[in-house]
């Protein structure tokens, strides 16, 4: 682990930076006492892409065919049909 002044950090930020990318962690120090800990931050992976209906659409037509599947949404409404709404 690299050792780092706070003085030398605030006047060599470049030089710091660059042994960021070679260190995973750098001590920053104040009077030869640990203060802070400067760690890199890893690169976030690629977010997932967005659900979309049609492809999904698309999916289930080449794996289910032209299979039809009774609608859930009837299903629901007689079920919930005996609660009232307050």
């Amino acid at each position: 682990m690299k050792t780092i002044t706070i003085r030398d950090l605030r006047q060599r930020w470049p030089n710091a930076e660059a042994a960021l990318q070679v260190e995973d962690d750098i001590l920053i120090t104040r009077d030869s006492k640990p203060v802070a800990k400067l760690v890199r931050i890893a690169e976030q992976p690629p977010k997932r892409k967005r659900w979309n209906p049609e492809e999904h659409k698309k999916w289930i037509k080449k794996v289910y065919g032209n299979k039809i599947f009774p609608n859930s949404d009837e299903q629901l409404s007689k079920a919930r049909a005996d609660r009232k709404l307050i």
